[in-house]
């Protein structure tokens, strides 16, 4: 191939110590050497012939631009090259570092016209500087055309990975390879740490793997009967999960089979090499974003759902693992990092909003389900073992138990015109939640009842605000949200929607706003209060105490431990028309809209938010959970962290316990 050909000769080039462009366009060519040698490399007996010390020595020098200390000089952190090349050119040149660095997994996975095409572009760059100089435009004009250029390879792959590709590489290495020799994980490409490794080993000695599948396919079956769906018209699910974690999908492709089910394993996660990194590059798309390139992309996906449209009609939705136990992540504030700007984030919306539906009309929610769970990783400690089987005891509660717990806060709930939440403390929580009115109480409800069905583990009861009327204060004194840590996170709603609102993370006020903005808010000025729900598993609570896990489990786990509010659109996005009812009483679940996503009706540009985030309020930060109804009268579900609703008394009895 004459294009590799010609970078490496530029990899072995020598360069002046003084020519910065010089030195970076070096440094990119020996990397896109090296990828392409692993790539040919990982054709043969690679992974057989050699030693996992020497594997994980190759797949550690994939990463090392990224990795540690070494990020402070790396052509990848936007820092570094601003003080080289300046603005503009250190943030384009980032960029590059960063577009580049994708090419190990495609690899790995053996894309060879995806490495192409990104050699290809490394190829244009280079030519431009040596013909015009470092310049600005033309190299900016490069990335925008090459961007447009890869919308249809992109495109393509994305919804094939999504909801068609039933063979991939990812399958062929759970159901060819030796799953208890753990050299196994470095086929991914993905970089391979502490968490993939020793997850890998626990589970090859594990016995209760079958419990934790059939846990998962009966959860995931359930949510289309709850939603009153039909998984039989479908014949495909999406399985996300982490590398380490192979023995359980095994057997789940094995379960999902039995309801005719096929599994499409194509996304998988690892351990992130560099969480500041991932962090510096979210907003990259700044660089060449606007109107011509969204409709460009609108019009690629639009061509390719409907080549795909019948595969698409057959998916059913995803199961994803989620994982727990990394350490918060506090990222650093940079002003080098791309962003968009106002009119980027608009347009940003609006197209997101797009996509969405299209994808909606290929594959609706109305006929599609999910379900969640998540597990420890190692890096949570020495206790991991121990807290891996607490988890799975928790994920493994009866559900008809507690359905029948549930129906007596609901049935409570059913009679408030609003719910009053205070925090106790230092916890100034202090909200009212307007609740939808009920015209038929004796068969109507506000409330999903809602088990170990698409989100495991149970329980809660969860509704969709009105929003005229629900006013307050949401605080939390230490959050994690989308894997960043809060700190003092202050909402104040009026009339459903965020007014203001600050933190704590850095000194100054303007860059807490501009955190909140950018990873809270993103890509919208406000957001509704889209969920409020009452979380009810307390015995989660009083083990992640025990074990003192409690700020760094997902919210899937968390937002079953207490009250808590989702940002952003309903639980019911896209499937507001489906009527849904609580098996247990049969009652229909009326408040599946708000004055929000009722403007599909006239503008659904308007209706969607694109964004839902939980936040929970631990049962120890309450002094009270209350409704109030239409005649004044204040009946309480929860006192100073206890529920004090007749025939909840069970859900108290962990506190008591010696766990």
């Amino acid at each position: 191939m004459e294009v590799l050909k010609a970078i490496r000769d530029i990899a072995v080039k020598p360069v002046e110590e003084d020519k910065k462009e010089g030195l970076y366009l070096k440094s990119l060519a020996e990397f896109i050497v090296m990828v392409w040698d692993m790539e040919e490399k990982t054709k043969g007996d690679y992974f057989s012939n050699n030693t996992f010390e020497k594997l994980l020595e190759d797949n550690n020098r994939l990463y090392r631009g990224v990795l540690g200390e070494g990020y402070k000089t790396s052509y990848g952190n936007p820092t570094y090259t601003v003080s080289l090349f300046g603005e503009e050119l250190g943030r384009l040149f980032a960029y590059l570092h960063n577009k580049l660095h994708t090419m190990i997994k495609f690899a790995f996975a053996h894309e060879v016209e995806r490495l192409d095409k990104l050699s290809n572009l490394y190829l244009k760059v280079y030519s431009c500087i040596e013909d015009n100089g470092s310049q600005y435009e033309p190299l900016l004009n490069l990335v925008k055309s090459f961007e447009k250029d890869i919308l249809q390879v992109e495109a393509k792959a994305r919804i094939e990975d999504v909801a068609v590709k039933t063979e991939s590489y990812v399958s062929e290495i759970i159901e060819t390879q030796d799953l208890r020799d753990v050299r196994y994980l470095f086929r991914y490409g993905r970089y391979i740490g502490e968490n993939e490794i020793k997850t890998a080993e626990f589970l090859a000695g594990y016995e209760k793997i079958d419990e934790i599948s059939k846990t998962v396919v009966n959860s995931y079956i359930n949510g289309f009967t709850r939603d009153n769906k039909d998984y039989r018209k479908k014949s495909t699910v999406r399985v996300i999960f982490n590398v380490g974690q192979e023995l359980i999908i095994k057997r789940l492709m094995k379960d999902f089979k039995a309801f005719g089910l096929k599994c499409i394993l194509t996304t998988i996660d690892s351990t992130d090499p560099n969480k500041q990194f991932t962090y510096d590059h979210r907003f990259d798309g700044a660089l060449f974003f606007d109107e011509e390139y969204a409709k460009a992309k609108e019009q690629v996906y639009s061509e390719i759902l409907e080549a795909y449209k019948e595969p698409l009609s057959k998916y059913s939705g995803p199961a994803f693992f989620d994982k727990f136990g990394e350490i918060p992540f506090a990222p650093e504030s940079k002003k080098e990092c791309l962003k968009l700007n106002e009119a980027q984030a608009k347009l940003f919306q609006s197209h997101q909003g797009k996509l969405r539906r299209m994808m909606d009309k290929y594959m609706p929610d109305t006929e599609t389900s999910f379900t969640i769970i998540a597990f420890p990783t190692p890096e949570i400690g020495e206790k991991f073992e121990k807290i891996f089987e607490d988890t799975l005891e928790i994920n493994m509660l009866d559900s008809s138990k507690w359905e029948k717990i549930q129906q007596h806060i609901i049935d409570l709930l059913d009679k408030g015109e609003y719910v009053h939440v205070k925090g106790k403390g230092a916890n100034r929580t202090d909200i009212k939640v307007k609740m939808q009115e009920l015209k038929n109480p004796d068969k109507e409800t506000n409330f999903v009842n809602c088990v170990a069905d698409v989100n495991i583990p149970v329980g809660e009861v969860f509704t969709s605000p009105v929003l005229k009327g629900t006013n307050g204060v949401l605080h939390v004194e230490e959050v994690y949200l989308n894997d960043l840590k809060f700190l003092n996170l202050e909402l104040l709603f009026e009339d459903g929607y965020i007014k203001e609102y600050r933190c704590t993370n850095f000194e100054k006020e303007e860059e807490n706003k501009k955190y909140i903005e950018e990873n809270l808010l993103f890509p919208n000025k406000t957001l509704p209060l889209g969920e409020f729900a009452i979380g009810t598993n307390t015995l989660a609570y009083v083990i992640a105490q025990k074990h003192d896990i409690v700020n760094i489990l997902p919210i899937l786990i968390v937002e079953k431990m207490g009250p808590h509010f989702a940002i952003g659109d309903t639980c019911f996005s896209f499937a507001e028309d489906v009527k849904v009812y609580n098996p247990l009483d049969g009652k229909e679940i009326i408040a599946r809209d708000n004055e929000k996503s009722i403007l599909r009706k006239t503008n659904i540009e308007e209706a969607y938010t694109q964004c839902h985030t939980d936040i929970t309020l631990p049962y120890d930060g309450l002094e009270f959970i209350s409704i109030i109804t239409k005649d004044g009268e204040t009946l309480n579900i929860i006192e100073n962290g206890r529920f004090v609703v007749q025939g909840t008394e069970e859900l108290n009895k962990p506190f008591e316990m010696n766990i």
